[in-house]
């Protein structure tokens, strides 16, 4: 999560505040679209898993606990069959 953070900071140079792990990412405009696939770049290396875009939504990105949850948390195991 810290590398992420680092982005989020680097991009956001006059940032003052410490990004709170339910701050609104998207409405405090942290990530932006120019920026947005380096972003999903960034979660592909962190996670070592790809992301699908046909599977998520913007909310998925929308915080830090969000994105812990569903990029960042080992997927549960499916059932065996």
């Amino acid at each position: 999560m810290q590398s992420i953070i680092e982005w989020i900071e680097q991009k956001n140079p006059e940032l003052q505040e410490e990004i709170l792990p339910d701050t609104d990412l998207i409405e405090a405009r942290l990530i932006n679209s120019l920026d947005f696939l380096e972003f999903i770049y960034l979660l592909e290396q962190v996670s070592g898993r790809s992301v699908d875009l046909d599977q998520v939504t913007v909310d998925d990105f929308r915080s830090l606990n969000r994105i812990q949850e569903v990029f960042l948390t080992d997927p549960a195991p499916t059932a065996a069959r």
